[in-house]
Order: C-alpha cells, then sequence, then structure tokens
C-alpha cells in the first residue's frame, strides 16, 4: 500500500497517475499539521509521496535521505524499511529535468529566472545550476530580487514558475509581464491545473517554446514508484500516461458565428464522448430570463457581464463539452478563460447558413457579414483547430473528433 500525504489533495491527479503506472494500491491521506506526528508514527504504508507543504518535514524526519533529497533540503518520496525506519528521496529533482528536456531546454551558458522561493523552486535552482546555467536567480515577493526590481532581470533565457500563481480556482493571474522579457525562448511552469496558465498563453504568443507541470508531475511519479517496488519502468510510459491525463483533463470548447450549429454540435459530441456538456448561454439563461429578454431589459452590455462570468465558471471545468455564445470571444478575459483548460474548437460555416431567429445581433446577412469581418481574426486568435461545418451535425462532430485525436 502506498500514498500521498499532504494538506489540501482533492484535485490530486497522483492515484491516477500511479494507478497508470503499477498495480498497486495508491490512496490520498489529507493531513492537518496537527495530526503529522501520528500520521508518521502509525501508517502502516509500505512508502508515500509528500507535497505541499510538508516536503521540508517529511525531509527531517528521514532517518536517511538520498544524496538530492540532501541537497535540495526536501523529500517527496519516503519509503519504510524493514527496520521501521524512513528513508527519504527527492523525485521532484528528476522529474522536473524530464520536463525541462521535453521542451528543448538547454540550461548551459543561461541565466535562469525562477519565480518563487518555496520547497519546489530549492530543486529547480539545483537542477538548473548541475545543467550549467550561467546565472540562477530566484525571484520573490520579499527578497533582494523581487517583484519590485525585475526588471534587472528582463535578460533571462529561461523563465520558470514554482509558485501557484494562475493555479486552479485561481485562474487567470499572472506575475510578470511576459513580453519585456526580450531575450526568454523557453518558459517552463510547473503548474498543470489549469494546462494552460495565463503564463503558458502569453509564452505561446510570443512564440517562447513553453510547457506546463504535467510532464513534472508523471515522471516523478515513476521515479516514485521504481523506489517503491525496486523495479524499473520504461521512461516511454511517461509519455503515454502524460496524454491520456491530459486529454481527459482539456476541455472541448466550440466557437463560432451565432447559429452556426454551436449546440448542436456540443449536444451530439457529448452523446458520442460521455463527456458533460455545458453551454454559456443556458448558464446566463440560468438567471431566469431567456437572452432576448435581457438584451431588450438591460442591453447587451449587462449581456456580456453575465456571459465573462458564465465562461469563467465553464472554463474552469476539465474534461467537458462546452458550446459558446458567437461573442464570447470578444472579451480579452474570455479567450483566456476559453483557452486555459481546453482545446479550441472554431466552427467555420457559410455565411448564408447561419440561423437568425430570436438572435439580437444577427437579423439578417449585411449584419452577419459585417459581424464575420469583425470576429473572424478573434475567432482564428482563440482557436486551436478550426473544423468546417458540414449541413449534417453528424460529419461535423466526426471531423471535431479527428482533430481532438478523441
Amino acid at each position: 500500500m502506498f500514498g500521498l500525504l499532504g494538506r489540501k489533495l482533492s484535485h490530486s491527479l497522483s492515484p491516477q497517475i500511479h494507478s497508470m503506472l503499477c498495480d498497486y494500491e495508491y490512496k490520498l491521506y489529507p493531513t492537518e499539521p496537527e495530526k503529522l506526528d501520528e500520521f508518521f508514527a502509525s501508517t502502516a504504508l509500505g512508502g508515500f509521496n509528500v507535497t505541499i507543504p510538508y516536503k521540508v518535514e517529511a525531509y527531517n524526519r528521514c532517518a536517511e535521505r538520498s544524496a538530492v533529497a540532501e541537497r535540495t533540503g526536501s523529500v517527496n518520496t519516503v519509503v519504510r524499511r524493514p527496520d521501521g525506519s524512513l528513508y527519504g528521496d527527492n523525485t521532484d529533482y528528476f522529474g522536473f529535468l524530464y520536463m525541462a528536456k521535453k521542451c528543448g531546454c538547454d540550461f548551459s551558458g543561461k541565466k535562469v529566472l525562477i519565480l518563487g522561493s518555496g520547497g519546489a523552486s530549492r530543486t529547480v535552482r539545483l537542477a538548473a545550476a548541475d545543467e550549467g546555467a550561467r546565472e540562477v536567480v530566484v525571484v520573490s515577493r520579499t527578497g533582494e530580487d523581487n517583484y519590485g526590481n525585475i526588471s534587472r532581470h528582463y535578460d533571462a533565457d529561461i523563465i520558470i514558475n514554482t509558485t501557484p500563481v494562475g493555479m486552479y480556482p485561481n485562474n487567470g493571474e499572472r506575475l510578470i509581464e511576459l513580453e519585456k522579457f526580450t531575450k526568454c525562448r523557453k518558459a517552463l511552469d510547473l503548474i498543470y491545473n489549469p494546462a494552460r496558465t495565463v503564463f503558458l498563453l502569453d509564452a505561446e504568443r510570443l512564440g517562447i517554446d513553453c510547457i506546463n507541470g504535467l510532464y513534472m508531475l508523471v515522471a516523478q511519479a515513476l521515479r516514485a514508484a521504481e523506489i517503491f517496488t525496486g523495479e524499473k519502468i520504461p521512461t516511454e510510459r511517461i509519455d503515454a500516461v502524460y496524454n491520456s491525463i491530459l486529454s481527459a483533463q482539456k476541455n472541448i470548447v466550440l466557437i463560432g458565428m451565432p447559429g452556426c450549429g454551436k449546440s448542436t454540435a456540443a449536444a451530439l459530441l457529448s452523446r458520442k464522448t460521455g463527456r458533460e456538456l455545458t453551454d454559456t448561454d443556458s448558464l446566463v439563461e440560468a438567471g431566469g430570463r431567456p437572452i432576448p429578454q435581457i438584451f431588450a431589459e438591460d442591453g447587451e452590455a449587462e449581456f456580456r457581464r453575465l456571459e465573462t462570468e458564465a465562461v469563467r465558471l465553464a472554463g474552469k471545468g476539465a474534461g467537458k463539452i462546452i458550446a459558446t455564445g458567437g461573442g464570447a470571444i470578444l472579451k480579452p478575459e474570455n479567450r483566456i478563460a476559453l483557452r486555459e483548460n481546453s482545446t479550441v474548437i472554431f466552427l467555420n460555416a457559410p455565411l448564408e447558413t447561419l440561423a437568425t431567429d430570436g438572435r439580437p445581433l444577427s437579423k439578417n446577412i449585411e449584419t452577419l457579414k459585417k459581424m464575420y469581418a469583425e470576429r473572424l481574426p478573434l475567432y482564428l486568435e482563440t482557436a486551436d483547430k478550426t473544423v468546417e461545418v458540414d449541413p449534417d451535425p453528424e460529419i461535423t462532430v466526426r471531423r471535431i473528433i479527428e482533430c481532438v485525436s478523441l
């Protein structure tokens, strides 16, 4: 029996990951600080992983530690030896380097900027230095290098976020203006939920190679499983587990012109995949008024405010099918919320096929032409893929399934 020790674990992916790596029981053990002594004294687990905020506590309670754990001062993998004593290791080191190499990250001779000074930062700092970084700078809120004087480090080649800023449920937050780091060529974020934080979305927009923390999570779990079982696991398993987890985690969001068939396609896609369906227009109307009534009584501005709330709520989900209103992409904050944890599909339909009944802003073909010209750049900016709409919804949905590899 194995498991994960931490304080808040309700959203942990570790049991799912370990079940795909090895055939053993793996459970979550959320523990408050005052119960920590009891856990270490009474647990019957043969080994366990450790996450926030107990990695230093675990380090202090181990009778013996690996060389990497000693150097980082942090333990995230513990095994109980036959005499009952605890041995601690740090598999985050291996996990981070695997993630960095997946992003093609060569630290040799580079200036590395690490956001955050917590336990994960220690491991990242050591790994970057071991890989030959010319300079490693750790930025914190109150340290010598802080966000107030971060302009001193606009020449960083590699930027790594080890903070929880932008992590679920606080999606949409950012620490830095990435465009000011004109030499940056790699952006790594240890966060994996959402799949693309604002930090990573900024990197994509600027053409900077980037990666989220899911590879690190899976790779460190593989190394932990090897320590638990004493058996070697092929590293190829990391990619397989990563792809499976990411596919299940990411929503599929449909965007496109009013009347192009997003709701119909989303409902059909939900039935075919078994994924839960969310419609942002339905979320708006859940307040008790249909959309035409909102427009008539309060105007477009109030509708857009309600729509933004609905988009933000829907975007925080995982593994869902999300249909959006035609104008959901108009606000920058909406475009971010839709992209963070989703694969976004632009459904492109001929204007003459668009439905107009009951749609306050698209009453005739001339209006549609003007709207399409204005919105097309935003649809393309937001979308990961474009699918041409067929008169037969079955064909449209088949195209969506093919392009997202479901």
